[in-house]
């Protein structure tokens, strides 16, 4: 399988770079997955697990929203936040969902609307941990 190169940064560091078979991408208009000679686009991220492939072998990566770019040069991800699961605070993160959903009593309209959204994507990111553990 042809490989590409692709780099995944956040604020805080370079969480990954190097040549890869695929990366699946959660894309805010819907997952969508990259290969070797993928044509150029540009997509908004949202809060999910990205996959990535090398040789056969998957690392997963929590990414909390962000922008893709793939290009002649292969694909980027600016990650507002990425942590590998194995990183993870299962625990902190059970929590900071919790605290998610105390909040949303003090939030109306937009604000609400937004803050229902980001939940959903938190609580679709640990069904799919709890998934993932019980394989």
């Amino acid at each position: 399988m042809a490989t590409f190169h692709f780099d995944l940064v956040s604020p805080e560091k370079l969480a990954f770079s190097g040549e890869v078979d695929q990366v699946d991408v959660p894309g805010v208009e819907g997952d969508f997955g990259v290969l070797a000679g993928h044509a150029p686009v540009i997509a908004t991220i949202r809060p999910g697990i990205l996959t990535i492939t090398t040789a056969g072998k998957r690392e997963k990566v929590i990414v909390l929203g962000g922008l893709a770019e793939v290009s002649d040069k292969g694909l980027t991800v600016l990650a507002d936040v990425a942590t590998a699961i194995a990183d993870l605070d299962r625990a902190k993160f059970a929590e900071t969902i919790n605290e998610m959903q105390e909040k949303l009593s003090e939030k109306e309209g937009s604000e609400l609307d937004h803050a229902i959204e980001r939940l959903d994507h938190f609580k679709s990111i640990q069904h799919e941990l709890n998934a993932t553990a019980m394989h």
